[in-house]
């Protein structure tokens, strides 16, 4: 399982971790993982009762308010950095005290946009996570908010959630919160209720989602959730959404919170995190043909298909493929610096290598690292 919890559900309104808060998670969570019991003689093997899971948590930034002196999530990227630094650790320190309680040892594991759209990096950071619970010990997991820039940050760790449970190939999701499930209107109006169950987009049709918590300490809110529920369910992944006061309940499996329906087949590969955590560093302009080449039979992208490049990228960077219209229908990553692409426009890789040699003869992004967005 991968539980995710937001600040708001860890803090106080004014930054500073609640103890007892985490210490009701933490005794939640151990007593659903079964107290840290492995097999084997301490050095490793699973845990032989309970569940293995996943902590996704916020806090980090909400946590370095109050030591800093500040009274409020800063807006600049440079203080967050800064809360995030101080706050980080502290997280992590809670966390730790809190799970020794039951013998169970903690790992944190932190993660930007660029760990995972790439293909080593994601690998990477699937060993490790697999390791940790392969060793009995729980990661909590965590965007690296101390060096994330606007364009390698995931946003907002619901996203990061849906993504952390399809990497680790998960078979629940749990979204925690200061709500206890979506609801079909503004919770604190009367006459709404709550929507017990979601099976598909049209069970959401008409419905007014909020936009921000009630703490005001973490960046997230209900449609986040709700975005982060589709991009689980559509990887194969069932999630529920409740309030932290009834995580027992839901990782129980008792009726509580929404429960969003697995809506597409499980996925192995890590083309989910290039489509949906990602951040473009160019576009590549398609003609029609290439636009039916890359949409319709998925290959590759090769330098006859491209009619024009924009921005600056370097070899490996992630990049939107666009139709002759604009409308980004694929991204994927690139093979070449942008600085070397004009020069390839148009031609066949056979004559590239003629011209440039047999490094020019290969594809401008490969189909195992292009995702299609629209067909």
């Amino acid at each position: 399982m991968v539980v995710k919890v937001g600040s708001s559900s860890l803090t106080t309104a004014t930054g500073g971790l609640d103890a007892d808060r985490v210490d009701a998670l933490v005794d939640v969570l151990a007593g659903v993982r079964g107290g840290g019991d492995r097999e084997g003689d301490g050095a490793g093997g699973r845990e032989t009762g309970g569940r293995e899971i996943v902590l996704v948590s916020s806090g980090a930034i909400a946590a370095g308010l109050a030591p800093l002196g500040l009274d409020r999530r800063p807006r600049d990227l440079a203080r967050q950095q800064a809360a995030a630094s101080v706050g980080q650790g502290l997280l992590v320190a809670r966390y730790t005290a809190s799970f020794a309680r039951y013998g169970v040892r903690v790992g944190q594991v932190l993660l930007t946009t660029d760990d995972t759209s790439r293909r080593s990096s994601y690998r990477n950071a699937y060993r490790t996570l697999d390791q940790l619970l392969g060793m009995g010990a729980l990661p909590v997991v965590n965007e690296n908010d101390t060096v994330a820039t606007d364009e390698i940050r995931f946003g907002d760790n619901d996203r990061l959630a849906a993504l952390v449970a399809h990497l680790v190939r998960a078979d629940l999701l749990v979204l925690l919160s200061d709500v206890d499930g979506l609801y079909d209107g503004d919770p604190s109006t009367p006459g709404t209720a709550r929507i017990a169950e979601v099976r598909g987009p049209a069970d959401l049709a008409g419905v007014s989602i909020g936009s921000a918590g009630r703490a005001g300490v973490g960046t997230g809110g209900m449609v986040t959730k709700v975005e982060a529920a589709r991009i689980a369910a559509a990887a194969g992944i069932p999630v529920v959404l409740t309030s932290a006061s009834r995580a027992a309940d839901a990782l129980a499996g008792r009726d509580t919170g929404t429960y969003f329906h697995r809506t597409g087949r499980r996925s192995a590969d890590r083309l989910l995190w290039l489509a949906h955590a990602s951040t473009p560093r160019g576009a590549l302009t398609l003609d029609e043909g290439a636009v039916r080449a890359v949409v319709e039979r998925r290959t590759s992208l090769l330098p006859a298909g491209i009619a024009a490049v924009e921005g600056e990228f370097s070899a490996g960077d992630p990049v939107e493929l666009r139709d002759p219209e604009g409308r980004a229908v694929a991204r994927g990553l690139v093979n070449f610096d942008a600085k070397e692409i004009p020069q390839l426009l148009g031609r066949s890789t056979r004559d590239l290598a003629r011209e440039l040699g047999p490094a020019y003869e290969r594809e401008v992004v490969h189909r195992d690292d292009l995702v299609v967005l629209h067909s």
